[in-house]
């Protein structure tokens, strides 16, 4: 074993898990607002770190210094390196095989799509793991200063020397057809070596450093192939063989090219510079790179945004289609928020910054599709243990053609050794191999490109699974902006305006819909009462002092628990819910003080979403902490098939273990208020997580607008990829068997061979790079 280090080999790898505090569903406090997605941070041991599904602050570990790309964890540090030669699983397997005879490496996780390797290693072993990653013939490439890493581009090899060696190879090929005594017998070997110089020189240097590290790669046995042609007399195929190879091979390169760089494409999206207003209030063209927070930019009338930001003067329309795959524009006018990447349609305007260049949305949603690239999907991990098994066995089995006919059977050594070498050159799994992550990540691709963010290829998979789909109601079905709609003053005690006095100052500390709606309400007064010992109560309401008296504003089940309900009260309640009106009241300590009735309304795409669902056979139901009465009226407008109302989110959590007793359960929240279902379910999905950085992180697929009907989209794709998947997997194995057959019987040659191997690849990637026209 190689020793890099003194310290002992570790033998697992951290996987960092997050997870979020339940938050009330029905009034959450400003004050008890804590930013960003990680209420506690746990670690455990996990096996194989490249299995590991990320999550909320879900980058590949979570440290605690990074500088220039490399970031300290727990088992050492984390690095992070570009390779360029790293294109194909056996490179992978060349690399995990070397780097994982260190003791200095603890784990590995491999982005074959983006040619990234991340290494956790003990600190001061960098220069050892590179060492080890440059005898391979690979250059590693480390991030710059800022720890990102260079863009992926294909070196740009010149075509006329490949074109001259297959006009030679033709030639061999005709010298050898034809019998003169004009011509030398050696003429198609000399011929047929020029060709295969000329071509030939990167695969034997491959297959060369793939020999010497064992491992049997398509170069070491397109090496093996030509080689042993050649010295069996076949000089023409052996030369047109290395010239098709060499030919497919740069074919299969862009064909890779364009589904690694599908998604990577949406950068170029954004301006390179935009219009910033300077000190002296001069406005001046920048590079979009160095604009700070709080700058102000403005649009002209067909601009693209360049930044993420806030309207401050101004008003237009948008194109947000870019990040939403929204087919119309959006109004903006002061105080909304504009991102880059979309177009200004119509009118000029001047926002400020809110997000640096390589913070924005856009730029969000291009780095957690690239991790996403990176994690494997369960096709995949089949496959990849499939080929494990599967090329040993192929080896052995050529082995035993090549020997045991000869010894035992009394056949020709030339013919049965040839026909070993054809089953060697089809032997390579790489088309099998490669069908999977070109198949998930343009799938990826073409979910970003209509505004879903898929946080994996497990979900992408997963989805064409769901059975049940559970939905909060509040900006999910409905526009979660409901409106005043009923006041009733319940006791004498106090005058109409002392009750909606004291119900605005206690909505005002909360952020829930329907405060928010109370205190908006024309009719509402605008001076609010100071509060002390101010109290968000879980699913119920708020509490808080004024003047020395206790108030309550919430729910039914606050009042319930305060003792407070009574006959009258109640069917009051029970009439206003029946209408599909939510109810909070105001109370002290031994009377209820008045009643508020807001409503809320359904969106348009509601009903049509949840229509589509029921067409592809998902079951929908509807958890929401609103009264039961309103659950069923809502349910009934847009057709959901189960309405729960009162639901706290423990509540919610039982609901989604019950449905998963019928198959995979989806729960469609905010990504904060319904944490517990969200983890709970198979898939959890975050509505209008745009411009959100908690929502992103935290969903398994973020919804990057409120429309409903992209879960149905996300269903149909999903249906799509595992279609694709399992094609790719029929066509890679059958091309291989038929071919494998034919050189059995007789008929099978190398031509035939370079055609299994390299052709299936071209079909594989072509046939995946099919979902990205679902865009």
């Amino acid at each position: 074993m190689t020793k890099c280090c003194d310290q002992n080999k570790l033998d697992t790898a951290v996987e960092e898990k997050v997870t979020v505090e339940n938050i009330a569903d029905v009034a959450v406090a400003k004050p008890e607002i804590s930013s960003g997605c990680c209420g506690s941070v746990t670690t455990e041991p996990v096996v194989n770190q490249e299995d590991a599904s990320g999550g909320c602050c879900s980058a590949p570990a979570i440290g605690l210094t990074s500088v220039g790309g490399q970031t300290k964890v727990d088992g050492g540090v984390q690095t992070s390196m570009r390779i360029m030669q790293m294109d194909c699983p056996t490179e992978e397997s060349m690399i995990r095989k070397k780097l994982g005879a260190m003791d200095c490496v603890s784990s590995m996780e491999f982005n074959l799509m983006q040619r990234v390797l991340t290494v956790v290693h003990t600190e001061g072993s960098l220069d050892d793991v590179l060492a080890a990653v440059r005898s391979l013939d690979f250059d590693p490439e480390l991030p710059d200063a800022s720890g990102e890493l260079g863009a992926v581009e294909q070196e740009q090899k010149p075509w006329w020397p490949l074109i001259i060696a297959a006009l030679i190879a033709v030639a061999s090929e005709a010298v050898g057809w034809i019998e003169s005594a004009l011509i030398p017998d050696w003429t198609a070997a000399a011929l047929a070596l020029v060709a295969i110089v000329m071509c030939g020189g990167t695969t034997y240097k491959k297959g060369w450093v793939a020999l010497k590290n064992g491992n049997m790669n398509i170069n070491a046995l397109m090496s093996i192939a030509v080689t042993g042609a050649a010295i069996l007399g076949e000089w023409p195929e052996a030369a047109m063989v290395m010239v098709l190879f060499t030919i497919a091979e740069l074919i299969e390169a862009k064909s890779l090219d364009r589904a690694r760089n599908a998604i990577a494409g949406l950068m170029e999206l954004t301006p390179e510079r935009v219009t910033v207003r300077q000190t002296d209030g001069s406005w001046q063209d920048v590079d979009a790179k160095t604009v700070a927070i709080d700058d102000v930019v403005r649009v002209k009338p067909g601009e693209r945004i360049g930044l993420d930001g806030e309207l401050v003067a101004g008003a237009s329309s948008i194109n947000q289609a870019p990040i939403t795959g929204e087919s119309l524009p959006v109004d903006k006018t002061v105080g909304d928020a504009v991102f880059a990447g979309t177009i200004n349609e119509s009118g000029s305007f001047e926002y400020k910054v809110t997000a640096a260049a390589g913070q924005t949305t856009l730029a969000r949603i291009i780095h957690a599709v690239e991790e996403a690239q990176g994690t494997k999907a369960p096709t995949q991990r089949f496959v990849d243990k499939f080929a494990k098994i599967y090329t040993p066995i192929v080896f052995i089995v050529a082995f035993a053609v090549a020997v045991l006919p000869p010894l035992f059977l009394g056949g020709g050594w030339q013919d049965w050794i040839y026909k070993a070498l054809v089953l060697l050159v089809i032997a390579c799994p790489c088309a099998l191999v490669i069908s999977t992550p070109v198949t998930i990540v343009s799938g990826l691709a073409a979910a970003a490109r209509q505004g879903i963010l898929i946080k994996g290829g497990v979900y992408l998979e997963q989805g064409r699974l769901l059975k049940w789909l559970a939905l909060d109601k509040t900006g999910t079905i409905t526009h979660g902006k409901p409106v005043l709609t009923d006041f009733q003053s319940w006791d004498t005690k106090l005058s109409e305006e002392q009750v909606k006095t004291l119900a605005a100052s206690l909505a005002g500390r909360s952020d829930h819909p329907v405060s928010v709606a109370i205190v908006k309400a024309e009719t509402m007064p605008q001076q609010h009462l100071e509060i002390v010992n101010f109290a968000a109560v879980l699913g119920r309401g708020v509490q808080g002092e004024i003047d020395g008296e206790q108030y309550h504003l919430g729910n039914q089940r606050l009042i319930d628990e305060l003792q407070l309900n009574n006959t009258e009260l109640q069917m009051r309640l029970n009439e206003l819910e029946q209408q599909g009106k939510t109810v909070v009241m105001l109370a002290d300590q031994s009377r209820i003080l008045g009643l508020f009735a807001v409503a809320d309304t359904v969106k348009e795409s509601s009903q049509q979403a949840i229509a589509e669902l029921h067409a592809l056979g998902v079951k929908t139901a509807m958890l929401t902490g609103d009264n039961p009465h309103t659950a069923r009226a809502i349910a009934a407008q847009v057709g959901i098939d189960e309405a729960r109302g009162n639901q706290l989110p423990e509540d919610k959590l039982t609901a989604v273990k019950n449905f998963a007793t019928d198959g995979a359960v989806g729960m469609v929240g905010d990504g904060i208020n319904d944490a517990p279902a969200l983890a709970q379910s198979e898939i959890g999905f975050a509505m209008g997580a745009m411009g959100t950085d908690t929502a992103i992180e935290t969903a398994d697929v973020a919804l990057m607008d409120d429309d409903l009907r992209k879960i149905p989209a996300f269903v149909r794709l999903s249906q799509g990829t595992r279609n694709i998947l399992a094609q790719n997997i029929a066509l890679a194995l059958g091309i291989k068997g038929i071919f494998l057959v034919l050189t059995m019987i007789g008929l099978g040659t190398m031509w035939m061979a370079v055609f299994a191997d390299v052709g299936a690849s071209l079909l594989v990637v072509a046939n995946g790079l099919r979902l990205l026209k679902k865009t």
